[in-house]
């Protein structure tokens, strides 16, 4: 079940962490990430990634609250590009490698890599909206189509969830969803 967002902050904030991640993931791959829109809606039940299998970079959260887990969740393809880049492969392999369904030690390697990247980015987002939160990369999962990713988490808890369309390089957009657990 989710709600629109009558707050600005958190609107403000999701899309700090968007920016955070796409422009520190851009840096480090040497590639362009362009957001196209950003949403933001409070959720309390995880949405699923939509039409093809989605990559969960799991986030742990510590803060007042205690500790919860949230994730950025990216198309497989596109997380298989991140991950290709940030092994420096040429546009060409990256954009065949884009077509595999299954990942060999190397690139699983850099998924996990690309968590850390992601973790830290978020974390310097909400210490930037002054909040108090550590967030570590809790790894890594595939998730099947139209399926919830798995977390810690409790039906009916709130979270915070941005819905991003984003452009990796010349690749045509994806969609990419960020869950944020209530950590204030």
């Amino acid at each position: 079940m989710t709600e629109a967002v009558s707050s600005d902050s958190d609107v403000q904030l999701v899309e700090a962490i968007v920016e955070r991640i796409t422009t520190d993931l851009a840096a480090i791959i040497d590639r362009p990430i362009e957001i196209q829109s950003v949403e933001v809606e409070r959720a309390t039940a995880r949405p699923a990634g939509q039409a093809q299998v989605h990559v969960s970079f799991k986030l742990g959260f510590e803060g007042p609250a205690g500790r919860k887990q949230g994730c950025v969740l990216v198309p497989l393809p596109d997380a298989i590009a991140l991950a290709s880049y940030l092994m420096m492969f040429p546009d060409d392999a990256v954009a065949s490698k884009r077509a595999l369904d299954s990942l060999d030690s190397t690139t699983k390697d850099a998924m996990l890599e690309l968590g850390t990247f992601a973790s830290t980015a978020v974390e310097e987002a909400l210490h930037g909206a002054g909040l108090d939160v550590t967030v570590r990369s809790d790894g890594c999962q595939g998730v099947r189509a139209d399926v919830r990713p798995a977390l810690e988490y409790r039906d009916g808890e709130v979270l915070l969830v941005g819905r991003a369309i984003a452009r990796l390089h010349d690749f045509p957009p994806f969609p990419m969803l960020v869950l944020i657990p209530e950590i204030a």
